[in-house]
């Protein structure tokens, strides 16, 4: 598969994102620095620096021929020294620990929920576009590179640096040239180690795209399970997801064979300083220069420089792969709401539920133009069929109406409020939407029905079932109304599920409802008797009915026909009975109830 050019990665948008729900327990950040920072310059700097001191009072003859008591508290000193260093150590360290822990924990917990909200608030056709499973792994992998860079910043970056900035203040005290030599080789470690982490973001974007990929991939075969039976296409989606994964392994191959050779580089870095290191060192000692001590000083810190300077290296390349993991979230962030809400609202008006399309227009993205300059108008109360054949604009209507797109042109007034002037919560308070295929939570019944009211007692849920004739079927399940129903509702039939759906458009009792194709998935029996719980819950509502099959709109106050965008004719379905025109043509060629 041929890879697309990856975005660049947007540091300063990470850095702004994560500091936003950093800043809020700033504290805890700072016992972080200061625990691990103490701790650090007590256990790699001061702790070597009093071994050279004993090492250099039991090396040294005339004090060896002194006073043996004097040798001793002298000895026992710089114990005392150690002891009190190492207890210190630990108590800062435990600081450290325990703040970072509270620090993290409650970011992430931000962290993911802004996230959720973020991808929540995009429109319903951002969720047309995008696969379930890829959003999952973006946001996630957003959330855990907050860690991963953390970790990374505290453990190898902060850490290093205080370990290496004391240990250069210590040498440069003891011997100046001995600092010099270390820092000029951690300058140019650091600088090289810099410069490749650099050049492998380019091979970290594209395996983050690939895995995104696979996941995305993955995530549409499992959601399409069924389909996979029905066509008996597994060895077929086998292979294609081998092709991904294939993909994935070259990205992965090409990210993990630069970071070996970076490693190579670095190693050779890291060998020549510990030769150098110990030759200088050995020859200040020849010459007078420094003292036992010293030698097992630099010894000492070498071993802490290379530890440190080595895992800083590696910790750049993995920090550039966490950073290239978050920017994938970060252009989601960036898409701007294709449906937004004004900044200052009416406050909802809506109470009858006169609806008015007034010279709208609107076309998709893509271009094609669905209405020009469209006018519609439904009197509040009055119960109105729409019909027509594939794209006259039907289901349009119902999406311009719950804006999950907005006009281009004109205005849809709902009781003289124009809607986009209230925020679109408030405006779906207000109209209860029955699709044709409902998609139910992996939640309980009970859950699911009362979904629209979520404060709704048992009794009002049992109630609105029987109405819909769902209380039949969910009485003879184990659980009744605390069953789970899978995910996507998949344990139901779609009769079961559309009555579900029915029932929660009866508990939530708004004064607008629209019925897309409601009744498609039961059988005649069933929506004979769900017909009649329509006929209630229509009862003082304006009601919209979507419907390819005319006899379940037979008794509408009046049935509007699409044509290209337009209403072709309108009436009550004697009246267009009698004219004879394009509804009576659609009645004569019903297959079944359908329309052909």
């Amino acid at each position: 598969m041929k890879q697309n050019k990856p975005a660049q990665i947007k540091w300063t948008k990470i850095f702004s994102y994560y500091y936003k729900y950093s800043k809020k327990y700033g504290v805890f950040f700072f016992l972080i620095l200061l625990g691990y920072g103490v701790g650090v310059v007590l256990t790699s700097a001061l702790v070597p620096y009093i071994y050279k001191s004993i090492v250099d009072i039991i090396s040294t003859p005339e004090i060896l021929s002194g006073d043996r008591i004097l040798l001793q508290a002298e000895l026992f000193k710089y114990i005392f020294y150690v002891i009190g260093a190492l207890i210190g150590t630990r108590l800062f360290f435990i600081i450290g620990d325990y703040s970072i822990t509270y620090f993290q924990n409650k970011v992430l917990r931000d962290l993911n929920n802004f996230t959720f909200e973020v991808i929540l608030k995009h429109s319903y056709q951002f969720f047309i576009n995008s696969f379930t499973g890829s959003l999952v792994k973006k946001a996630g992998r957003f959330v855990n590179s907050f860690e991963d860079i953390g970790d990374i910043f505290i453990y190898n970056i902060f850490v290093s640096f205080i370990k290496i900035t004391s240990v250069f203040g210590i040498l440069f005290y003891v011997e100046p040239i001995l600092g010099l030599i270390f820092l000029s080789w951690s300058l140019v470690f650091i600088l090289v180690s810099y410069y490749l982490a650099r050049r492998k973001i380019k091979y970290d974007l594209v395996e983050a795209e690939a895995d995104s990929h696979l996941t995305a991939r993955a995530s549409d075969v499992f959601t399409n399970a069924l389909n996979l039976k029905m066509f008996s296409s597994i060895v077929r989606e086998v292979l294609a997801f081998n092709t991904v994964a294939t993909d994935q392994m070259v990205a992965r191959q090409k990210a993990w064979n630069y970071q070996n050779f970076v490693y190579i580089l670095q190693g050779a870095l890291v060998m020549w300083l510990q030769v150098f290191s110990l030759y200088a060192v050995v020859v200040l000692w020849l010459d007078g220069i420094v003292s036992v001590g010293t030698i097992i000083l630099v010894i000492a810190y070498t071993d802490t420089i290379l530890e440190s300077i080595w895992h800083l290296g590696k910790q750049l390349t993995r920090l550039s792969k966490a950073f290239s993991n978050a920017s994938e979230m970060v252009e989601i962030i960036e898409i701007p709401n294709e449906i937004s809400d004004l900044q200052t609202p009416e406050k909802l008006k809506i109470k009858k539920g006169h609806v008015f399309f007034e010279n709208v227009s609107f076309a998709y993205n893509q271009g094609n133009e669905i209405f020009s300059d469209f006018n519609m108008e439904i009197s509040a109360g009055e119960k109105v069929g729409i019909v027509g054949t594939s794209g006259a604009g039907k289901s349009t209507i119902t999406k311009l109406m719950l804006r999950f797109a907005d006009v281009t042109k004109g205005a849809i007034k709902i009781d003289g409020q124009d809607i986009r002037n209230i925020t679109q919560d408030d405006l779906r308070s207000v109209i209860s939407y029955v699709p044709q295929d409902p998609i139910l939570f992996h939640r309980s019944l009970s859950e699911n029905i009362s979904y629209g009211k979520i404060d709704a007692e048992t009794k009002e849920i049992v109630s609105a079932s029987k109405k819909a004739h769902a209380d039949d079927f969910i009485s003879r399940l184990p659980n009744k109304y605390e069953t789970m129903v899978g995910e996507r509702g998949v344990k139901l039939s779609g009769g079961e599920r559309q009555r579900v759906a029915l029932a929660r458009a009866i508990l939530k009792n708004a004064p607008i409802l629209i019925l897309d194709e409601a009744t498609s998935s039961l059988d005649s029996e069933s929506e004979k008797y769900i017909q009649e719980s329509l006929d209630l819950l229509m009862k003082g509502k304006t009601t919209i009915v979507i419907a390819h099959r005319l006899s379940t709109i037979q008794k509408m106050d009046r049935i509007i026909v699409l044509e290209n965008g337009e209403i072709a004719e309108e009436g009550s379905h004697a009246v267009l009975l009698e004219k004879k025109g394009r509804y009576a043509k659609l009645w004569e060629h019903q297959s079944g109830g359908f329309l052909e």
